[in-house]
């Protein structure tokens, strides 16, 4: 079976079937020799109440602007989405592999280190909100921490006190972790992107609910572990409704992902309302939602409505869903009446006043067009439950049911421009370009950070499709006369800048990290300067009295008029640059046969290339890299780009911090405009 199993579509039959999953239930269980006392303890008892899982991108505004934005970024969950229960810690995917630095290196280079981690974690804490940390265990070609994985992980656990590992792309955790973590922190969740075979549901007390159909059914984890957390997630949809409604039909969870890698896919304003009135329901009431009475798919008295039934301890709780785009209202159910029992409306907060008959109760409902709904049976009316039904109802007074998918358009920063000039000792170790019109064609390989706006040509799923293969499209330039470096911004030259200005950057991780107590090492004068951000080197160009060149200024003196492929031909000849055998980079004129028509050097290879190309959505910052590197990250389709490349391609950069966008890989070369 999959991770959903599905219901008949024919309601007489639906009785048979929840026989049969009974059946199926108990005959697994025993044939496993299923083991629950995980489940039992009370340190993991918090994974039953996390319905609402946050994947937060690091890098994103809303979240880290100069420094944490915690309480914001929480503040604005609780406004959107109801609040957040958990958080995903995501930092080094689609990043990791510019350089050798390893998954762990991108939690230690957030700003202020992993103490910095543990003040956001303990913040967190503070707020009742529970924090994970990620997983890659597809990061085996960079940098090695000289210990195992499974040794690395629980120490980063422990050193920022973190509730749980999300295990990216597996299905389960490595033999050994789970013990271990029990070993340093008690109640530590590993949470699996995969469906967890069954045999390992006993370790692994919450999963992803990912790539299942949304039928009605019953999401396989949870039937046969009531108590096990699922998390159901479509990342790529910007409906969420059948998300929503099969979280809400099998007591789960959903994962709230906006900021997918640097692709923005918000959510809308009708789906944001479903959750926010679904999750106080389910906190308020988890005991039922990982209890032992679920009665899946229970008769109703609309063909558009599906139901579900929770019981326990002398109260019913009824969750239901529109599957229809109209709205419903009426009779929805008829239930057995018994005495003393009121009647709630849960979505509405409101007491329910049932129509009897013949021993049953008829609740009526109005459902807004793939709206949910909720009644309660209970023999209760105390004012903590008017409280929370007041909550409700203010909930559902503020409901929004446009579901048109909100749009992010990126924009692209203004350059500063550098002061026009003509002068010979400006000019004189750089070409000069005359104004130019030209198609300039972009290659970029398809990853799920996206690309950049370029209206009617990128197609919208195009990720789906090619993902890790190179995709090209063409756009027009326009480029006034302008002036670029010969060669990349060396060492000692970047020395030269910091003598006349004492330029000190205000956030100093991994600036210059390759010199050794501030001075050049030897031998490596005129070699690339590298560690250096953006900013760094925008700093530099403004006290040359330059700029950082655009993307399509920088490839324009790569490729030239002819559009050659590469800057001295277009056949690769590993000859002509440091493609990487030399394993580190090299000096910037050691390869004058590899020249540009304009005469520049060391346009492809050796470091990658900073460009004036910033982008931002008001959520991601990014820029355009060009030229490739010497270094490779081997081992998996998931590093970024590496190697030399050719003239048209560009690499999307996601703008983390400084410490992070330091990379051993990156420098820059200057432009200047020209009257």
């Amino acid at each position: 079976m999959y991770g959903l199993i599905p219901a008949p579509s024919d309601p007489d039959a639906r009785e048979r079937w929840r026989e049969q999953l009974h059946q199926w239930r108990a005959s697994t269980r025993r044939l496993l020799s299923y083991d629950d006392s995980l489940y039992s303890l009370p340190e993991f008892e918090w994974i039953r109440r996390a319905f609402t899982l946050a994947f937060v991108m690091m890098c994103d505004l809303e979240f880290y602007d100069g420094d944490y934005r915690l309480e914001a970024f929480l503040d604005a969950g609780e406004e959107s989405f109801g609040g957040y229960d958990a958080i995903i810690l995501w930092h080094a995917y689609p990043r990791i592999g510019f350089d050798d630095r390893n998954q762990y290196d991108f939690y230690r280079d957030m700003p202020g280190g992993l103490a910095g981690l543990r003040g956001l974690v303990d913040a967190c804490h503070a707020r009742g909100v529970h924090v994970y940390i990620n997983y890659n265990p597809w990061d085996v070609g960079t940098r090695r921490e000289g210990k195992s994985d499974i040794e690395a992980l629980v120490d980063l656990v422990k050193a920022i006190d973190a509730d749980a590992i999300f295990l990216d792309t597996m299905a389960n955790a490595a033999n050994g972790l789970r013990e271990r973590l029990d070993a340093v922190r008690p109640g530590v969740t590993l949470e699996s992107e995969g469906l967890v075979p069954l045999e390992y549901i006993d370790t692994h007390p919450s999963s992803w609910a990912q790539g299942i159909r949304d039928a009605p059914g019953v999401l396989r984890n949870k039937w046969f572990e009531r108590r096990h957390m699922q998390h159901r997630i479509r990342r790529w949809q910007s409906d969420h409704t059948p998300e929503l409604h099969t979280a809400w039909m099998n007591g789960a969870g959903v994962v709230v992902w906006e900021n997918v890698f640097g692709s923005w896919i918000g959510w809308c304003e009708r789906d944001k309302s479903i959750l926010r009135s679904i999750v106080g329901v389910q906190r308020r009431y988890h005991a039922l939602f990982s209890g032992e009475g679920w009665t899946p798919l229970v008769s109703t008295l609309s063909a558009a409505v599906e139901a579900s039934l929770w019981e326990a301890d002398g109260m019913r709780l009824w969750t239901l869903v529109n599957t229809d785009a109209q709205v419903v209202s009426g009779d929805v159910l008829a239930v057995d009446h018994r005495e003393g029992e009121r009647y709630y409306d849960l979505m509405r907060g409101v007491e329910s006043t049932p129509r009897f008959n013949d021993g049953e109760a008829v609740l009526a409902g109005h459902f807004r067009p793939r709206g949910v709904g909720a009644f309660l049976a209970v023999r209760e009316d105390s004012a903590d439950l008017r409280a929370f039904l007041a909550s409700q109802a203010a909930q559902d007074a503020r409901a929004n049911f446009d579901a048109s998918p909100p749009r992010r358009p990126q924009r692209l920063l203004a350059s500063p421009a550098s002061r026009p000039s003509t002068r010979a000792t400006l000019l004189s170790d750089m070409a000069v370009i005359a104004a130019q019109r030209f198609t300039m064609t972009v290659t970029m390989t398809v990853r799920e950070c996206g690309f950049y706006d370029v209206p009617d040509v990128v197609p919208p799923d195009l990720r789906f499709h090619k993902l890790h293969r190179p995709w090209s499209f063409q756009r027009p330039v326009e480029l006034s006369p302008y002036a670029i470096d010969l060669s990349p911004v060396t060492n000692a030259q970047f020395s030269d800048f910091l003598r006349a200005t004492g330029y000190a950057p205000e956030r100093p991780e991994n600036f210059l990290r390759h010199w050794q107590g501030g001075a050049i090492p030897d031998g490596v004068e005129d070699h690339p300067v590298v560690y250096v951000c953006l900013e760094d080197a925008r700093a530099y160009a403004t006290w040359a009295g330059k700029r950082l060149p655009t993307e399509e200024e920088w490839q324009h003196a790569a490729q030239g008029t002819g559009g050659l492929r590469y800057p001295w031909g277009n056949v690769w000849d590993a000859r002509l640059c440091n493609a990487g055998h030399y394993g580190t980079t090299t000096p910037v004129r050691e390869f004058p046969q590899g020249r540009s028509p304009y005469g520049c050097y060391d346009l492809c290879g050796n470091v990658w290339e900073w460009t004036e190309s910033e982008r931002t959505d008001g959520r991601t910052r990014f820029t355009i890299l060009k030229g490739g590197s010497y270094y490779r990250a081997e081992g998996s389709i998931w590093y970024a780009d590496g190697g030399a490349q050719p003239n048209d391609f560009a690499a999307k950069f996601l703008l983390m911090v400084p410490g992070l966008d330091r990379c051993a890989t990156i420098g820059f070369r200057c432009a200047a405009d020209l009257t």
